[in-house]
């Protein structure tokens, strides 16, 4: 896919970038930007995420289907890519910055060429200060990610060793005095070190979708989110929901459900993740 480029200038660059200290003088746009009064969030992380890191993204923007919304990042493989993937799944509008130009020669990583034009495909857009074939360079990342901290309203830190470029995003999100906010994760992990010094140091500590919604300053409609819930849920989910009519041990909920243990528990764990069901004191019920 060949990109149709649009060149923004003055007026036409968001606001928020026009703000920053070194605002980008122009902008190279494919797609279509947000709507107005969409709330800018940029998502950002390290690139060999774990399975905790990558299960924490789906759960995490999954619940914030139904608000205007638009999730920022990168395009880097990992956390970044994924949280595009993650926005994308539940409706919301992607906003891409890549570390290079816009066109398909110079794009980088290449590996996300195909969620780029899937972002564009959707409404959403990919976005670059520098030339369109200008190639990745030490250089070009940290001016990159400038721009998502810029232009986002906060900056979500999911994953980042002590020493990380993701960081570096987040020192800028707090310059350009946005808020931070930060995923806590476990005290082994070599993932979770930066996040959890984040948060020692200040950073919004985020546990659930909840808190995003909060932290950009929505009120969360619990009836309609409850309903979005039910209504994507999969067909053998829905069949899980209609026996947690109340709260059931987890044994006697795996023998109703007719399926092997293992097929019963990995199907549990994704609604869980998913935030279908909550499981206190050995019981699992339902969400809503």
């Amino acid at each position: 896919m060949k990109f149709d480029l649009r060149i923004l200038k003055g007026k036409d660059i968001p606001a928020n970038l026009l703000e920053i200290p070194q605002p980008p003088k122009k902008l190279y746009l494919a797609g279509k930007l947000p709507k107005e009064n969409t709330v800018y969030l940029a998502v950002v992380g390290s690139r060999k995420a774990t399975t905790y890191g990558k299960d924490v993204v789906k759960k995490l923007i999954s619940g914030l289907k139904g608000y205007p919304i638009a999730i920022v990042s990168g395009l880097a493989v990992g956390i970044d890519a994924l949280s595009h993937e993650a926005a994308l799944d539940a409706g919301l509008t992607a906003v891409a910055f890549p570390g290079s130009g816009i066109s398909e020669e110079a794009f980088f990583p290449s590996t996300s060429l195909r969620l780029a034009e899937r972002i564009v495909n959707s409404g959403g857009c990919v976005l670059s200060e520098f030339e369109p074939d200008l190639k990745a360079a030490y250089y070009t990342f940290p001016m990159r990610n400038r721009l998502v901290a810029g232009l986002s309203k906060a900056a979500l830190i999911i994953e980042a060793q002590e020493k990380s470029g993701t960081l570096i995003t987040a020192r800028m999100a707090l310059d350009y005095n946005k808020e931070v906010l930060a995923v806590p994760g476990p005290i082994s992990s070599e993932y979770s070190k930066g996040t959890n010094r984040l948060i020692r140091q200040g950073a919004t500590p985020i546990t659930c979708s909840d808190d995003i919604l909060e932290a950009l300053g929505f009120k969360i409609d619990e009836e309609s989110k409850q309903q979005n819930l039910f209504e994507d849920a999969r067909p053998e989910e829905k069949a899980v929901l209609k026996l947690l009519t109340e709260p059931v041990e987890r044994d006697e909920l795996i023998r109703k459900m007719k399926l092997s243990t293992g097929e019963a528990n990995a199907l549990l764990s994704v609604m869980e993740i998913k935030g279908l069901i909550k499981e206190e004191l050995g019981e699992i019920r339902a969400s809503f």
